[in-house]
């Protein structure tokens, strides 16, 4: 393994070490980890971890400046409840609707802001397209490991991946996204069968069934799963 951070896969911390996000592989098994911030309550071990809701409050928002092709200092107006310094670190300011549509930017940072009030988008890159003051049209979202929470049964989250040892709330670690590993069960499933998370129990997964709703977690590997028991997996949610 070459390890992107001092820290192992079951290792925990308050000092965030590297951008959320960061994969961590390990060839001879063909595993992979993402490093991520848990959000919430604690993620139980072998419990599948999603990422957390966007928040209603950041999409559809407006310039409070209209950016030029170039900058990368962008001032957006949030809506309600304040938003703390780099909150949205590593995640996304997408240009979804009108002027500059179709653009995702990745933000470097930003101070704190106060509720229903204009703050300072630093981006990674530079705007391509002008902006424009009167549509409604950025989103600003997560970075998609910042803040995991366990599952729930609605199956409506994106899958981030599995801890291989608990992570405490507000604390940084590794969740395992790819290859070989122990995951609580919802139901039966026969061995090499497609899982996806499940409907009953959460953090579990459960026999995809082929809803269009759906997104497949892995396959069972080796055995066949057991309800309410943790069996191994071979994940797929993201290499």
């Amino acid at each position: 393994m070459t390890p992107l951070s001092p820290s192992l896969v079951t290792e925990i911390g308050t000092v965030k070490l590297i951008q959320l996000g960061a994969v961590k592989r390990e060839d001879s098994t063909g595993r992979s980890w993402r490093y991520s911030l848990a959000g919430g309550t604690t993620l139980g071990r072998g419990k599948l971890a999603v990422a957390a809701t966007v928040d209603a409050q950041r999409i559809n928002l407006s310039f409070a400046t209209a950016p030029a092709a170039g900058d990368k200092d962008v001032s957006v107006t949030i809506g309600t409840g304040a938003a703390t310094a780099n909150d949205y670190q590593d995640g996304w300011m997408v240009v979804q609707d009108g002027t500059g549509e179709g653009r995702a930017y990745q933000i470097e940072g930003h101070g704190a802001i106060t509720a229903s009030t204009a703050g300072t988008f630093k981006l990674k890159d530079p705007i391509d397209t002008a902006g424009a003051l009167a549509e409604t049209n950025v989103d600003l979202i997560k970075n998609f490991y910042s803040g995991l929470v366990i599952s729930v049964t609605d199956q409506d989250d994106l899958n981030a991946g599995v801890p291989n040892v608990a992570i405490t709330n507000a604390y940084y670690g590794w969740v395992q996204t790819y290859g070989p590993c122990a995951v609580w069960m919802d139901e039966a499933v026969t061995n090499g069968n497609m899982v996806s998370a499940g409907t009953s129990v959460a953090g579990s997964l459960e026999q995809y069934d082929y809803d269009s709703g759906e997104a497949i977690v892995g396959v069972i590997a080796g055995t066949a799963g057991v309800d309410a028991e943790y069996q191994l997996v071979d994940l797929s949610i993201k290499y």
